[in-house]
């Protein structure tokens, strides 16, 4: 096998595992009462993964698979904290009910073998 269909194989098996933990991420939100309202949100100023609702509450989800939940959390530059809340904002700009509703940024950990782990309003 040469280097590119190795590593081209490794992106699928990223790929994979990254909606793998997206999905369970969304599960684990809908189980403490969010709505999901969009998946993979992408604008040209940035992507976020989960945009999940509570009443007037809006979280803005990063979601990180990795072995432990604080690589999870390291994981999250500032740089892509900055990406994810400019793309949440133009979210934000197109709901009709922008004006009453509160926006935060939260992370999903999303480690083997366990529950994903919730981190309200981490940056």
């Amino acid at each position: 096998m040469n280097r590119s269909a190795g590593k081209s194989a490794e992106r699928r098996r990223a790929y994979r595992r990254g909606h793998l933990a997206e999905w369970l991420a969304a599960l684990a939100l809908m189980v403490k009462g969010y709505r999901i309202v969009a998946r993979r949100f992408k604008t040209r100023v940035g992507e976020v993964d989960l945009i999940a609702r509570k009443g007037d509450l809006v979280a803005l989800v990063e979601v990180k698979a990795r072995a432990t939940e604080q690589a999870a959390i390291d994981a999250v530059t500032a740089t892509a904290a900055r990406r994810i809340a400019a793309a949440g904002d133009i979210w934000l700009s197109r709901q009709k009910d922008a004006a009453r509703l509160s926006i935060r940024c939260d992370i999903i950990a999303v480690v083997p073998r366990r529950w994903p782990k919730h981190f309200p309003d981490a940056f």
